[in-house]
């Protein structure tokens, strides 16, 4: 099972019929008819119900609800989001979400004068219109509006519940505040929990909400980390927790503590499979004898947890091996025991049949220029890059299977509205990493083309992405050109052989005049072997299907 998935695929095809069709190797494209009003550009896939697609589209500042038939991938409705003001003010766009075969937008509201940040849901007609059936979801008490924190989405895996977080900072009061309600397909609250974890404030304080995830019985699980050094001791303080709040004990709170020494956790992404064991995942670095953290990548770690006992089955370490080093750092400085500097984020994690994992971590760094202009008015140069993927074979007791690594060189460069830098998961000590996505107002410019898309089937992973023409054939890291030009983009396929992780590649021929190209950032993963995607090329827009064959 792929966790949350942050992205892609793409495929290129020569468009003289209503539904273009392609293959690469096991994959099988078709694309539907062309959105002739493409002025809006979708930036999500909300998910299929009812015969119907539903997607959420931008135009500058605003917001649409784009409605497709789900046979022809035919346009049937485009409605602008306004939802009605809340204490006198319009209400800001936070998510669209399909919980059963209902569909909900999500908009939030700052009261200045109450100091509360507000949540609410209003149902979408199967027409894409907004109706009357609205709730207020959350009115959290927060401090100021430095410090009003932001909401976050996590779906079941049944996609019958909807999992929302907020999360703040209360600086003076060295308090991180969370609240979590469990929502059903009616926005009923099944659960409900608001947590204030005191901290004792300092300069190399690091607090972060790492991964929040429910399973296949309604338990909701929460992953935080709290790290520190203390000067005098030369120690470094990590407090790694899991806090479960369980359906069958009628969701009281219980702390799972995961104990290690000299060492520090840099992220975690979280597991929660059928078997009720909960499986965090993530890099680590190595501690001086001072008590500081180096902060880069020492390897891979993984934590079992027992969800009916809250045991910690097995905690396990994993060192980069010499091989990996060299494809990441060169073979100089894997040479001299360097480690692997930390800008890369988890990707995917997928559940192996034998209760392993397989863990991708991407590659990820965003450079953002000096604004020009004045105010509002004023836009910034942001340059996304999105590189090599280590892929990590994971066994069922935390040792590692295998490693490799996914060579691919992706650039895309633009300008957007400076106030698009605000609004991030990090506030002051405070770090939210529930998930990597990109963010919406960015979208339709450039970074929705980068990344790629892990397919799980029948032991096999898959690995597609956008590549540049140029690299066809190419496995080696220190080979491949960089893809700068995305709108001339080819697809390609890395497929790993199970037991080593041997790479073999699929390409297509080449490059085709007009061919669309998918925008991986956008796509929705309707079953393990199909997913609705969007492709383009320039003002031509069309949805489509991807399909795998094993």
């Amino acid at each position: 099972m792929i966790k949350k998935i942050t992205l892609l695929f793409l495929f290129l095809t020569s468009l003289t019929t209503t539904f273009a069709q392609g293959k690469l190797g096991p994959i099988t494209i078709s694309h539907g008819e062309e959105i002739e009003a493409d002025k809006e550009k979708i930036a999500r896939i909300a998910g299929e119900t009812g015969g119907k697609i539903y997607t959420l589209a931008t135009k500058g500042k605003n917001y649409f609800i784009k409605v497709f038939d789900s046979s022809t991938m035919g346009l049937l409705s485009v409605n602008e989001i306004v939802m009605d003001d809340f204490m006198d003010k319009e209400p800001e766009f936070e998510d669209i979400v399909v919980i059963s075969n209902r569909v909900y937008i999500f908009g939030s509201v700052y009261d200045k004068k109450s100091k509360v940040a507000n949540l609410l849901a209003v149902e979408v007609s199967p027409e894409g219109k907004l109706t009357n059936n609205k709730k207020s979801l959350f009115s959290t008490t927060v401090t100021k509006n430095r410090e009003r924190g932001a909401f976050y989405f996590k779906d079941s895996p049944a996609g019958d519940m909807l999992l929302v977080m907020h999360a703040s900072l209360f600086d003076k009061e060295e308090l991180i505040q969370y609240e979590v309600k469990l929502l059903n397909d009616n926005l009923d609250i099944a659960m409900s929990h608001l947590e204030k974890v005191p901290f004792n404030d300092r300069n190399d304080l690091e607090f972060t909400i790492a991964d929040l995830s429910v399973n296949y019985d309604d338990d909701v699980f929460l992953v935080i980390n709290e790290s520190y050094r203390d000067r005098k001791s030369k120690t470094n303080f990590e407090k790694f927790e899991l806090h479960s709040f369980k359906k069958s004990t009628d969701y009281k709170k219980e702390v799972t503590k995961i104990d290690f020494t000299n060492k520090e956790i840099i992220n975690c992404q979280m597991m929660t499979n059928k078997n009720n064991k909960v499986q965090l995942v993530g890099f680590y670095s190595s501690v001086r004898d001072n008590g500081k953290a180096n902060k880069e990548l020492k390897g891979v770690y993984m934590a079992t947890i027992d969800g009916a006992s809250n045991v910690v089955d097995h905690l396990t370490f994993n060192e980069f091996d010499y091989d990996t080093k060299v494809k990441l750092l060169g073979e100089r400085r894997a040479k001299k025991g360097k480690d692997v500097k930390p800008v890369y984020v988890p990707h995917s994690l997928i559940e192996r049949e034998d209760g392993g994992l397989l863990f991708l971590s991407e590659f990820h760094y965003v450079v953002v220029g000096q604004t020009q202009g004045i105010g509002p008015l004023g836009v910034t140069p942001y340059t996304y890059i999105n590189n090599e993927i280590i892929v990590t074979s994971i066994n069922p007791n935390g040792s590692i299977d295998w490693t490799n690594v996914i060579a691919k060189d992706q650039k895309a460069s633009f300008t957007g509205l400076s106030v698009l830098l605000f609004g991030g998961g990090s506030n002051g000590s405070l770090t939210v990493t529930v998930g990597f996505q990109i963010p919406i107002a960015m979208m339709g410019k450039g970074p929705e083309y980068l990344g790629a898309m892990p397919i799980y089937e029948n032991g096999e992973l898959t690995v597609v992405f956008n590549d540049n023409e140029k690299n066809i054939g190419i496995t080696d890291i220190e080979e491949i050109k960089t893809l700068g030009n995305y709108n001339k983009a080819i697809p390609t396929a890395f497929v790993f052989e199970n037991t080593t992780g041997a790479i073999t590649r699929i390409d297509p021929e080449g490059y085709t005049d007009g061919q669309l190209v998918l925008r991986p950032g956008v796509y929705y993963r309707k079953a393990p072997n199909e997913y609705i995607i969007y492709s383009s090329r320039k003002s031509e827009d069309r949805l489509g299907r991807m399909t795998i064959n094993k």
